[in-house]
């Protein structure tokens, strides 16, 4: 029997504070029942969570209180809202910049149907337009802002486990806050986070870098215009085996070095193996394919045989439904 299932995405502007508490109303059960699942004394304390933030991302702290304030005020969903020391969790994802004509970042993002919020985000905040893949609709997996930044993340492929925030909550500060990739990559070597992660970021000038941050040694900033799951100087074997993260890196530099290379042509690659997995019913699956444009301030959505598009300036409301294949 067919165990296929749909994600049903939707792309909603969240800027006005009724409509982002309805989203978190919506989705509050299912994010309380994944963040206290070792305990509610096993999560960091309010004063921990905004003594952190203040610390470290101290300008995103007004708009932190505001989210509290959307919420409802209470003190397990601010202390979620911060994403300062959330549970422990593991993707897979790819992720490659194409430096044509018109430079553009290109991600796949594997990750388990029935832990992701299947929310295209649109905010208007403090000054700041942001679009991007909401994760706890505060933290956002990839996205762009009005200054053509873009940014997104792989998982790093180590299992240490430390102090620090959930890299989707860095990931807004850094669109909430800067303007180019270079900016970005000091931004994102000093915030501390909970887990290995590699973030690219792409600027509208076309300048990038890859930043591998860590909880247990210091980021490494490079230059590097692909990731996959794995950093310079540690293996964890089994999980470079199960991700095949070695081989679609070598795969992703391969496309890249070939100068002819159309954009339609890269982007494409994603859809198809080894980038694009099929492994849904272990939680690995792709759920999408992301082509940001920063010159366009454009998110275009891929799958096989589907495409959906939004502008930062143009945008507007809409629902797209995805058949997700054998994702029990």
């Amino acid at each position: 029997m067919s165990r296929d299932a749909f994600l049903n995405f939707r792309a909603i502007d969240a800027t006005e504070p009724t409509r982002w508490a309805a989203l978190f109303n919506e989705y509050w059960p299912s994010y309380h029942a994944w963040w206290a699942r070792d305990g509610v004394g096993a999560r960091a304390s309010y004063l921990s969570c905004r003594a952190a933030l203040k610390r470290h991302m101290p300008r995103l702290l007004p708009l932190y209180d505001d989210a509290c304030e959307w919420a409802g005020g209470g003190d397990q969903q601010a202390r979620f809202l911060s994403h300062y020391n959330p549970p422990a969790y593991l993707t897979a994802c790819s992720q490659g910049i194409w430096r044509g004509e018109k430079p553009l970042l290109v991600r796949n993002y594997d990750y388990s149907p029935h832990a992701f919020d299947s929310l295209i985000l649109r905010t208007h905040w403090r000054g700041r337009t942001v679009l991007g893949i909401s994760d706890g609709l505060l933290g956002l997996v990839d996205g762009i802002n009005d200054a053509g930044l873009c940014l997104s993340l792989t998982f790093g492929g180590r299992s240490a486990v430390g102090d620090g925030f959930g890299v989707p909550m860095i990931l807004r500060y850094v669109l909430q806050f800067c303007d180019t990739a270079e900016q970005a990559g000091r931004e994102l070597a000093r915030i501390p986070t909970h887990m290995s992660y590699n973030v690219s970021a792409l600027d509208a000038d076309g300048q990038f870098l890859t930043v591998q941050m860590a909880p247990d040694r210091r980021a490494n900033i490079t230059h590097a215009a692909v990731a996959t799951n794995h950093q310079a100087g540690y293996k964890w074997e089994e999980q470079q085996r199960y991700t095949a993260t070695v081989e679609r890196e070598r795969y992703l530099l391969q496309h890249i070095a070939f100068h002819s290379e159309t954009e339609e042509a890269f982007k494409s690659a994603f859809l198809r193996a080894p980038l694009y997995s099929t492994a849904f019913s272990s939680g690995f699956g792709t759920l999408y394919t992301a082509a940001y444009q920063p010159g366009e301030k454009m998110l275009e959505m891929l799958w096989p045989g589907a495409s959906w598009c939004h502008r930062l300036h143009a945008f507007q409301d809409s629902a797209l439904r995805i058949r997700v294949p054998d994702a029990g």
